[in-house]
């Protein structure tokens, strides 16, 4: 765990653009920050904090340069021996599930391929049935009400559509400002797999060939009503519980085409509401959410599926990525699915 940690992660400021999106995909918030993830290596630690930008200058001169507030807040210092709620699986790092103040349940997804990160946090808040006053018993699910989408690199600004086309990636690392047809998710892959579970452990296998069955990332709505989903420009899928119960676990995903040659996926389990009953079958509480399984997959592609699915328009279903100024303009309504 911590050799894949300092491996995939622990390896500098990761600056980038944090987009919440609300429970309809609408974007409602945009930061500029970074997330810094400084290796020690004389102490063997590595120390987490956030850089928010919080007010900007603009320069009045060609040659000045754009002057900008920041806040740093720090957030947690690991060790060896100490990953908090952190458990990570190849390329893929999960935190959480996290319980906040405010009582709703934080559940962080991270994918990590060459000097870029994907980052997504869903947020759950209780809920309770229709004809139940709200607090005035147990919650009867957690729903998610918010969504916090971060296109990070190890790069000297954010990668955005302005600056990747003004410096455009190297070879090996993501360009995140880019069209993805959705046909392009439907090839054949084949890659690793690690999973993790609280009884069987590390384990990974090789994949040669994905089955039809396993292709999640080509079903963009879920496999069930229950599926909240978002499909994002750079080849970015999301899938989560829209509400999560105490009858079954629920499933989140994230799926990533860093480059039109590889796939990485994320896939965790979450179990939340666990009732806390007494031997008189009294009801005190519930258990904290805990994490159930997890798996990341990284493939390649290897050739093309014979037939594309009938729901497919490769010309009119591609996302085209959208400018900074499109987006302040028209709202990025096109995320949504």
């Amino acid at each position: 765990q911590w050799d894949l940690f300092k491996k995939h992660h622990a390896k500098g400021s990761y600056k980038g653009l944090w987009t919440s999106y609300n429970y309809i995909g609408d974007v409602v918030d945009e930061v500029v920050a970074s997330v810094n993830l400084d290796y020690d290596e004389e102490n063997d630690t590595i120390e987490q904090s956030h850089t928010i930008v919080v007010g900007a200058t603009k320069a009045d001169c060609a040659t000045c340069f754009d002057t900008f507030e920041t806040k740093v807040i720090p957030v947690a210092k690991y060790t060896s021996n100490d990953l908090r709620k952190i458990r990570l699986g190849s390329i893929g790092m999960v935190s959480g599930p996290t319980l906040m103040r405010s009582g709703a349940m934080a559940t962080e997804l991270i994918l990590s391929h060459g000097d870029g990160r994907i980052r997504v946090v869903f947020q759950h808040a209780p809920v309770w049935a229709a004809d139940v006053e709200p607090g005035s018993g147990p919650p009867s699910g957690l729903k998610l009400f918010r969504t916090l989408v971060s296109r990070e690199a190890l790069r000297d600004e954010p990668p955005t559509f302005e600056s990747e086309t003004a410096t455009p990636p190297t070879d090996g690392n993501p360009t995140f400002s880019r069209g993805v047809p959705p046909f392009t998710w439907h090839k054949e892959w084949a890659g690793t797999s690690w999973t993790w579970g609280p009884q069987a452990g590390n384990k990974g296998w090789q994949m040669d060939r994905m089955e039809e069955a396993d292709a999640w990332h080509g079903r963009p709505t879920g496999d069930g009503p229950n599926v909240w989903n978002l499909r994002l420009p750079g080849g970015i899928l999301l899938h989560c519980p829209r509400v999560v119960s105490n009858d079954e676990a629920g499933i989140f995903r994230l799926a990533w085409m860093p480059t039109e040659e590889t796939l990485v996926r994320m896939e965790v389990s979450i179990m939340a509401l666990q009732p806390m009953i007494m031997e008189d079958e009294t009801l005190v509480g519930f258990y904290p959410p805990s994490l159930g399984s997890l798996r990341c997959d990284t493939m390649t592609k290897i050739g093309d599926l014979p037939d594309l699915p009938r729901f497919i328009d490769q010309e009119k279903d591609t996302i085209l990525p959208k400018s900074e100024e499109e987006l302040k303009l028209e709202g990025d309504d096109s995320a949504w699915q």
